[in-house]
């Protein structure tokens, strides 16, 4: 029998403790499991290996993506790292020219010195994509919506153009509530579950997740051979807040929605990004392939760079702080927070102005951050 989203982030992965009948799975916080004989155990030996709280979590995570196989770790960027040291050295990646900027760093700053190779296209134009792969690549790398000015890719149509070479969408923006990547044709979905799996500001984490048996039997060697796992109490605190996913990803998209309408008529506003607007290039794609547009808007003001700085701190509910996808409201300047790597030549590459900035709505009353907001135009 299958099960809708919201039965399925409840209960996937997860039975009573055999034990006590705990309905909420234990934390395990324990680095070693007792064997009865040398090499007779219940299945756990040593946590960095596998732990039943993080086993659960897996079991969850891949439920909710369609997925067959889950592999958490301690970090997005960690499920980064075990993805290219997996391809290793010598490999070609293609990825999106407007990409997180901690991804940009890591790719630039830490793997090209290990002998793989990254060209940047615009993955919203599948003819520019299937041009960069003539010459040969061994990962086609996606975000979409993008970071941080929410462009889309047609996953379906970049799933066609890619041919034999492998896709991973880093689908952090959207959730596995309103996107699921692997059945529009990617071969691997990434996320940074500290955003919106997680929901609470309160934990770090990542995941990989495929169809595919012999990569994840890699990806999870690889993350216990390197190490970056995460511990019980972060798979615990991931595995409560998916929990609430389909609860909370609503209620961003209806703040978001309204906000994003709002600004977009607002006299100081110069520029909304949002795909649930119908003026924005990707909003057709977006519909076709998002359940609704999420929960992150990025703008720019009139006022320019100064103005979009001063703005950022005038505000009082939005928080002004980097990351996104928690229950409260947050604002930051990409140029100088989150994307500070990316050099501001290929920012503006990729049509990502010096002052935009980006919201990650909340999921507090609309009254309050709509009337926030207004206060912050002064």
């Amino acid at each position: 029998m299958s099960h809708g989203f919201g039965t399925r982030a409840i209960h996937a992965g997860q039975q009573p403790d055999p034990t006590t009948g705990a309905i909420m799975t234990p934390i395990y916080q324990t680095s070693t499991f007792v064997q009865e004989a040398p090499a007779q155990h219940k299945g756990y030996v040593y946590a960095r290996g596998d732990n039943p709280t993080r086993q659960a979590l897996e079991g969850c995570l891949a439920a909710l993506e369609d997925a067959e196989f889950a592999t958490a770790t301690s970090s997005g960027l960690a499920a980064e790292t075990i993805v290219l040291t997996d391809l290793g050295a010598g490999a070609r990646v293609v990825a999106g020219n407007d990409l997180y900027g901690g991804t940009y760093r890591l790719f630039e700053k830490v793997f090209r010195n290990l002998g793989l190779t990254f060209d940047f296209v615009d993955t919203t134009d599948p003819a520019a994509v299937a041009a960069a792969l003539e010459t040969k690549a061994d990962l086609l790398w996606v975000e979409t919506p993008t970071n941080p000015t929410l462009k889309i890719a047609d996953i379906r149509k970049l799933a066609e153009v890619s041919g034999d070479v492998p896709m991973l969408v880093d689908n952090t923006f959207a959730s596995p509530y309103l996107q699921r990547p692997l059945t529009l044709g990617a071969d691997v979905v990434l996320h940074s579950m500290t955003k919106y799996l997680g929901g609470h500001s309160d934990v770090i984490g990542g995941t990989l997740m495929t169809n595919d048996a012999a990569r994840a039997d890699r990806y999870a060697k690889l993350t216990n051979w390197t190490g970056p796992v995460p511990g019980p109490m972060d798979s615990f605190l991931v595995l409560r807040g998916l929990k609430t996913l389909h609860v909370r990803m609503d209620r961003h998209c209806d703040n978001a929605e309204a906000l994003a309408a709002w600004l977009h008529e607002h006299p100081q506003v110069e520029r909304v990004y949002y795909p649930g607007l119908p003026s924005h290039a990707g909003h057709e794609v977006a519909k076709a392939q998002m359940d609704r547009f999420g929960g992150m808007i990025s703008l720019e003001l009139k006022g320019g760079v100064e103005e979009g700085k001063a703005f950022c701190s005038r505000t009082k509910v939005f928080s002004l702080a980097e990351s996104l996808g928690g229950v409260e409201s947050l604002i930051e300047h990409p140029a100088s927070m989150t994307h500070a790597s990316v050099p501001a030549e290929e920012r503006r590459k990729a049509g990502f102005a010096d002052g935009l900035i980006r919201l990650s709505v909340g999921i507090e009353d609309l009254e309050d951050l709509r009337d926030d907001l207004d206060q912050a135009f002064g």
